[in-house]
Formats: structure tokens, C-alpha cells, sequence
């Protein structure tokens, strides 16, 4: 469904799930999960950030729909570039 990676301030809906998430952040990882990596971490759409716990980890392939994508401009995409070639390389040696 999805190719690499979406851009930060992109909002979607997850499967199963009835309440809207913003992407705040890509390539993550849980602080008592250091060995999974995240394809991103959001927080609820419209509220923003509420707190850590608050903060959802998930990957493209729990999202059912994209409401909106993030700003996209040159550095995004050089960053996008970036961050889709590390996080193949690292799932591939994992």
C-alpha cells in the first residue's frame, strides 16, 4: 500500500482504531523495546501532543487510511530518501 517512508505532520487512521493520528516522528524506537524499530510515532489528530503517554508506535502497514500528508519540500525528500535506505538496511540486519 504504502512506499517508504510518510512526512512528519501527515495524518491518518489506523486499523481498528476510530480516532485520528499525526506522524511526529519517523524511525523510533521504544525505551523498553531498543531492538524494534518503529516506522514512526504520532499522537492524536487534532489534540497534538498530550504527553509520553499519549505517544503511539506503528508502522505502514497498520495504517488504514491517509487523511492529509505532511509538508513536503527538498529537504524533506532528501531526508525521506535517507531514512527509507537506513531503515531497509537495518530491518535487513535485524
Amino acid at each position: 500500500m504504502l512506499e517508504g517512508l510518510l512526512p512528519i505532520g501527515t495524518v491518518v487512521l489506523l486499523k481498528e482504531s476510530t480516532k485520528r493520528v499525526m506522524i511526529m516522528g519517523v524511525c523510533q524506537r521504544s525505551a523498553d523495546e531498543m531492538e524494534k524499530l518503529w516506522d514512526y510515532c504520532g499522537c492524536f489528530y487534532p489534540e497534538g501532543y498530550l504527553g509520553a503517554d499519549k505517544i503511539f508506535l506503528f508502522n505502514n502497514e497498520q495504517i488504514d487510511r491517509i487523511y492529509a500528508l505532511g509538508y513536503q519540500d527538498e529537504e524533506q525528500i532528501a531526508f525521506k530518501e535517507k531514512a527509507d535506505l537506513a531503515m531497509q538496511n537495518l530491518r535487513k540486519n535485524s
